[in-house]
């Protein structure tokens, strides 16, 4: 409400033309270039029955225009800052937030974008509810916010909005990419996009029973990307950097921070940061204090490494994410074939650091007994997280020399499961049931080697997702992966299984637990748009993070096609036809611009691009021949290409029950019987 324009063209929230003052349960601060935003929010709490009193709808003619913020502030019980850039510059702002603090009134911040902090703001902010939009959008963070403003004005609520029984506080100074999005990709595993979400109100994991997730309430105060309050017990482990003079050792550097991050989730009570996320800060200029707020992490270890010969330099330090403050660091000078034992130094060290108490089991892991079988591996996991056919094919030679090396590494197993697995998704090897078999092969080996290897479990739970089409089976892989510890892998799973049952509150439930330890994993970001969202009918919340996934990564696959869908679902035809005509023919510009073409009216453009998507990708991707087809009304031809990946086992025919795409299909006799033929529940 602070540097308001008095006339700005922008509708107003819808809410009675003038309430009385004493109706108004709530004051909306915000800077003037944030009015449609502001409005947005007032709306959206009013139709949560809270009154709001907002400038200048509620300025009476006349009056003077600063007494009547002040009379406001002091007559409402919580403030709602829309907190951006913008506000945290303005004077007005920081002015009504100290009136509202003095009156001892809850301060609901509601950020809208990765705005720097000032101190003064800071400070008169410490106690407050910190919610953030910025990553997935205002539409999608409003229940929230209005969850969380009901809370503070409830009649024996606390200061807290959250009611949560901590108080939280904003980090000092937060501000604001990845690696090269995967090639030629069309899933939810299949792009590597950035950015962080919505801080819940106090959930430091949200839980669904039946994964076996188990309840926590944080205590500790939050930062702006993630989807729960940051925990003081909270780790990031950046990549490691090549101080090598050659610099061709950044594959064995990855490795050796990548086995620390798995070290550390051996430690009872330590949040550990997904290494999806916390690797997208590769030679990154952000301060360590940044990327704590963009992760957040309370603690952030980086090292480096130094490898010449037989010999290795391991410098390792950790750091406070909120001050920049170095608690602990050491050099280690060893042997090559020492690296485990240097790792496990490493990890000991870190855990005392932060007073934590390390289990009896906490350096045992299968360890390989060649040093040459470990440095292929590190290389198949470096080409693995290169996201392209090529470098799948580069990993899974890799993975199967470390084998060959050194047949009892159940590592390199499980790295070969997961390449089949990628290559079964992206069908980048046909027939698909050529990669999925290969992959259930490779997690049953890696499982055979080592019972306790949890992320084999989650591989097989996603084959019997993507092509078993085992709900059941899933399930109980998803359990035994839980159960060993393999949290982040098992919990994306569980996101999938969800969503392919059409539990959409659980599988929005995981995906917020699963980003809260990960928050810029991809795959999660995708399964929330494609699996949760379109399906649900939730299209300007799918839309608001495929948008994010462009800006992120604008090469990603197939982030235009689904877009575009979003865009169809809204009745935004012309907006759809140009976003999907920058897709790429492999990924979806063809099939989207014959279904764009078909809503427009337009019915020889349509025909043609759909004669150009079978020439183009009838073999690699008939489920999607199959939805265009649904969505023309032409069941018959539907029917036949859904029968065609059927028998293709084609990689994204798992989503196909909800799909809007088909839902001219849904009362067909043939429709139904197909479903129950993939074993999909009535």
């Amino acid at each position: 409400m602070a540097d308001h324009a008095e006339s700005d063209g922008l509708q107003r929230p819808a809410a009675s033309p003038k309430a009385p003052m004493e109706a108004a349960q709530v004051f909306i601060s915000y800077a003037s270039a944030d009015k449609q935003a502001a409005d947005t929010i007032c709306a959206a709490l009013e139709r949560g029955g809270i009154g709001c009193w907002i400038a200048p709808r509620d300025v009476v003619p006349g009056e003077s225009y600063a007494g009547a913020i002040v009379r406001a502030i002091d007559a409402t019980k919580v403030i709602v800052l829309v907190l951006s850039e913008r506000a945290a510059a303005s004077q007005h702002v920081l002015r009504e937030v100290e009136r509202a603090s003095s009156k001892r009134h809850p301060v609901v911040a509601f950020r809208i974008d990765l705005a720097p902090m000032p101190a003064d703001l800071e400070y008169f902010l410490n106690t407050s509810q910190w919610l953030d939009a910025s990553a997935i959008g205002i539409e999608r963070a409003l229940p929230k916010l209005v969850d969380a403003v009901q809370r503070a004005i409830a009649p024996n609520s606390v200061a807290s909005p959250g009611d949560t029984g901590s108080t939280q506080k904003p980090a000092a100074n937060p501000s604001e990419q990845s690696p090269v999005a995967k090639q030629a990709s069309r899933g939810p595993s299949r792009w590597v996009l950035a950015f962080g979400v919505l801080v819940t109100l106090g959930l430091a994991y949200i839980v669904v029973d039946k994964f076996w997730l188990a309840k926590h309430i944080a205590t500790e105060p939050p930062t702006a990307p993630t989807t729960n309050a940051v925990s003081a017990k909270s780790i990031a482990v950046l990549p490691f950097t090549d101080m090598s003079e050659k610099k061709d050792q950044e594959y064995f550097a990855d490795g050796m921070a990548a086995e620390v991050l798995d070290l550390l989730a051996k430690i009872p009570g330590l949040k550990i940061i997904g290494r999806t996320s916390s690797f997208q800060f590769k030679a990154t200029p952000d301060d360590l204090r940044t990327i704590g707020v963009k992760l957040g992490a309370a603690y952030i270890v980086e090292g480096s490494v130094r490898k010449t010969g037989d010999h290795i330099r391991v410098a390792a330090q950790l750091i406070d994410a909120h001050n920049g403050a170095q608690r602990w660091s050491s050099t280690y000078d060893r042997k090559s074939s020492d690296v485990f034992e240097v790792q496990d130094a490493i990890g000991l060290s870190l855990a005392r650091a932060l007073q934590l108490t390390v289990r009896s089991d906490f350096g045992s892991r299968a360890a390989a007994h060649s040093a040459d079988a470990y440095d292929v591996y590190l290389r198949g996991l470096r080409a693995l997280d290169e996201y392209s056919q090529e470098s799948a094919d580069q990993a899974a030679g890799d993975f199967q020399q470390a084998l060959s090396l050194d047949p009892t590494f159940a590592p390199a197993a499980l790295g070969l499961a997961k390449v089949y697995r990628l290559k079964g998704e992206d069908a980048w090897l046909l027939p698909t049931r050529a990669a999925f078999e290969r992959a259930r092969q490779a997690a049953d080996l890696a499982l055979k080697l080592d019972p306790k290897l949890g992320a084999a479990h989650a591989v097989l739970a996603d084959i019997h997702v993507i092509y078993d089409w085992d709900w059941n089976g899933a399930d109980l892989e998803i359990k035994q992966a839980l159960n060993l510890g393999a949290q982040g892998e098992a919990i994306q799973a569980a996101v999938r299984l969800a969503a392919v049952r059409g539990q959409w509150n659980q599988a929005t439930e995981l995906f917020e637990t699963g980003l809260a330890a990960d928050p810029l994993n991809p795959d999660l970001l995708l399964l929330a748009g494609w699996g949760v969202d379109l399906r649900s009918g939730r299209f300007a919340e799918a839309e608001s993070s495929f948008r994010r996934a462009l800006e992120i990564s604008p090469a990603a696959g197939s982030v235009n096609w689904f877009l575009g869908l979003s865009l169809v679902f809204q009745n935004r035809f012309d907006e759809a036809l140009a976003v999907m005509q920058r897709e790429t023919l492999y990924d979806g510009q063809l099939e989207g611009t014959a279904i764009v073409y078909h809503a427009l009216g337009k019915k020889a453009q349509s025909d043609l691009a759909l004669k150009q998507a079978i020439e183009q990708n009838a073999e690699e991707w008939p489920s999607a021949i199959a939805r265009v087809y649904a969505y023309r009304g032409d069941r018959d031809q539907a029917m036949n290409w859904l029968e065609r990946a059927y028998s293709a086992k084609d990689e994204d025919l798992y989503f196909i029950k909800g799909d809007p795409l088909m839902r001219n299909l849904e009362g067909d006799p043939r429709y139904k019987a197909f479903l129950r033929k993939m074993n999909f529940p009535e």
